[in-house]
């Protein structure tokens, strides 16, 4: 994601902050400062936010960590205002698994709860109203109840949240899982809708969740879609059998003149027959201006290149380049490059696939 920065490296997963988180701290610090007129408060405000995504964080590596558990891999955790987001490679789609998967994040603030709850009993914490508002600073009963709301919260049967994902699951017993996922979508636009009337009488938040949730739920809703309409498909079927390829002693002229001549930008590096890299637009560009058009394909060339075989399935080609974000994709068959793919090609499949259908 733009404009983010990574913070450490936990598991195997790496951590970025947002830029807007900071924006974020900055606004909780103005709005303290306004409350308690103090440095004092300031900092007690932002460190109660503070160990507030350290939970949120946790509630992501409570799903990172058991999707691992069934072999799915988690590239990275951002944090951002609205909370902390785990991107995964893929997802699984067995329902068993995906209900799992979506309880394990709740159950850890379940647990956090609990144990702020022990520790405020064991140290006999006097808990009342004035602690629990949140603009009274750093407070563990606080801490404590907003993990129980925000296990309440994500447990809403309404993509994107966890509940939403369980509700899905759920309705994949008994359906198709791309009509599981519409209905589960339209119950998150529903509440989003609920959210977004809510902010416009009492708080203006609420209306920023409701635009999180909206659009949560229609990105789920046509990721879903999308795959439904590749399933069954090979990436034989769709991919390009037409383009030019490069060899790493060629020169990034010869790069500028098959992009002149055609359409392609990106260009698999083939080395005795087998694909050893990629060059693309961007590199082509970096190297003109670093060493002008005589500087050899190999200088710029990525290393690694995005392969699959002719007979993979095509919705796994899609996450490729969905959750890798790689240019093409290399089509081999027998160890040979026959074809490469790229979202444009996805697409346009698709787009042909719908037109047969109507």
């Amino acid at each position: 994601m733009k404009w983010s920065w990574k913070l450490l490296r936990v598991a195997g997963i790496d951590i970025y902050i947002h830029a807007t988180f900071l924006i974020f701290l900055v606004w909780i610090g103005i709005v303290f400062w306004n409350i308690g007129q103090s440095w004092q408060a300031v900092i007690s405000g932002i460190s109660f936010v503070i160990t507030l995504f350290a939970c949120v964080v946790l509630h992501e590596f409570g799903h990172a960590l058991t999707a691992r558990r069934f072999g799915y891999k988690t590239r990275h955790i951002t944090l951002l205002p609205i909370g902390g987001v785990a991107t995964f490679e893929t997802l699984p789609e067995d329902p068993k698994q995906e209900i799992i998967v979506a309880l394990a994040g709740p159950a850890v603030n379940v647990v956090i709860a609990f144990g702020l709850w022990i520790w405020i009993m064991l140290n006999d914490i006097p808990v009342n109203i004035e602690q629990l508002k949140l603009e009274n600073g750093f407070s563990i009963a606080a801490l404590m109840m907003v993990n129980i709301s925000l296990v309440i919260f994500n447990l809403l049967p309404a993509f994107p949240m966890d509940g939403g994902r369980v509700f899905r699951a759920l309705l994949s017993f008994r359906m198709p899982r791309d009509k599981a996922t519409e209905i589960a979508a339209r119950a998150g636009q529903t509440l989003a809708l609920f959210f977004g009337l809510l902010g416009l009488l009492y708080n203006p938040l609420l209306v920023i969740i409701a635009a999180f949730v909206w659009f949560g739920a229609a990105s789920e809703s046509g990721m879903v879609t999308l795959k439904a309409m590749l399933s069954g498909q090979t990436a034989k079927q769709a991919m390009l059998t037409e383009f030019s390829t490069l060899s790493p002693h060629d020169t990034l002229r010869q790069a500028i003149q098959l992009t002149l001549a055609g359409t392609q930008t990106d260009f698999p590096v083939i080395d005795h027959g087998k694909p050893v890299g990629i060059l693309t637009q961007i590199d082509l560009l970096r190297g003109l201006k670093e060493q002008g058009e005589l500087a050899p394909v190999n200088d710029y060339a990525r290393r690694e290149i995005a392969q699959c075989a002719s007979d993979a399935p095509l919705e796994k080609a899609f996450d490729m380049l969905i959750s890798h974000q790689p240019n093409l994709i290399a089509v081999q068959k027998n160890n040979q490059l026959v074809g490469v793919i790229n979202l444009q090609n996805i697409m346009e499949f698709i787009n042909f696939r719908t037109a047969l259908k109507a």
